[in-house]
């Protein structure tokens, strides 16, 4: 990798073997460089591109032995159409104000972001994650982030998404929202709103992470037409599910 014509090797390191979070039975290792260097933003750029996530500090991609179910995803946004479903998700959500606050995180968010933790994934490893982790998990990025808000009509904080911004598109690192609003299908909200966003920017990705086809926790965003995901050939457009809404 070059920056401005000056080649540097980046060091990439396979962790240990650990329990897969999403397919039971099955052993998950990653590969994974650390964004310390002047340059974060720049490489974060080139490894996104080959289908890299964001943690904290440190980029990586999924390297199991014999598995390669995970499949990182963007939405190709400049062909996205709004169907009937989309359009009953934004007018159910018409007075909700989008806020870029920046880099900033605070205890509203955390609160927050504890009961979201708490009611849809209390068995996940984030749940025991104290305000001090929660602020330095925003605080702590190399690069270009920021945090989206979004508040209902009096003001109270319903959701979230802490968002990387690369120069062809927006990353969702982490979004959550408040966990009795489930009318409002909060979730989709926010990547509809990242989709906008991006649109207005004249930014071509929204980039979802991972995403695993027999993990019903993913399934959400096949959604998301047209989805591209990242192989050995690189980045290729992925069917719709058939129970689709066509409409």
């Amino acid at each position: 990798m070059t920056n401005q014509g000056k080649p540097r090797v980046i060091p990439f390191f396979r962790s240990a073997p650990m329990p897969c979070p999403y397919l039971p039975g099955m052993v998950e290792q990653q590969l994974f460089t650390e964004l310390n260097m002047p340059d974060a933003q720049f490489q974060y750029e080139a490894l996104s591109q080959a289908g890299f996530r964001r943690s904290h500090h440190v980029a990586y991609r999924p390297a199991c032995n014999g598995c390669n179910a995970c499949v990182p995803v963007r939405i190709v946004v400049d062909d996205f159409k709004l169907s009937r479903s989309w359009r009953r998700i934004l007018n159910a959500n018409a007075t909700v104000t989008t806020v870029d606050v920046g880099p900033t995180p605070d205890a509203e968010q955390y609160h927050l972001f504890n009961r979201y933790l708490a009611s849809r994934h209390a068995d996940g490893e984030m749940v025991r994650m104290k305000e001090r982790d929660y602020l330095d998990m925003v605080v702590s990025s190399p690069v270009a982030s920021t945090i989206l808000e979004f508040r209902d009509d009096r003001g109270g904080l319903i959701g979230a998404c802490l968002t990387d911004c690369l120069e062809d598109g927006y990353s969702a690192v982490y979004s959550f929202f408040d966990p009795d609003s489930a009318a409002r299908s909060l979730g989709s909200f926010i990547i509809l709103s990242l989709i906008q966003t991006a649109i207005r920017d004249g930014l071509p990705y929204v980039y979802l992470g991972f995403w695993i086809e027999d993990s019903p926790k993913m399934a959400y965003k096949k959604r998301f037409q047209p989805l591209e995901g990242f192989g050995p050939t690189g980045w290729r457009h992925l069917e719709p599910p058939r129970d689709r809404d066509p409409r």
